[in-house]
């Protein structure tokens, strides 16, 4: 779908938020002492937490 050229981002809830993230990110990447955030330190960032799929038995 093709946006109408009277929208804007601003009209886009989701694309402010996914926004918002990558300058989470962005801030945190400039700020690390390492030379990439690790998986933890972005699911920090982004306050999400990994679901261990269970095994097979």
């Amino acid at each position: 779908m093709v946006p109408s050229p009277r929208t804007s981002v601003h009209d886009d809830p989701v694309a402010l938020a996914e926004i918002e993230l990558c300058g989470e990110l962005m801030i945190a990447a400039s700020t690390a002492d390492e030379d990439r955030l690790s998986f933890a330190r972005i699911d920090e960032v982004l306050e999400v937490a990994r679901v261990v799929a269970p095994t097979a038995n």
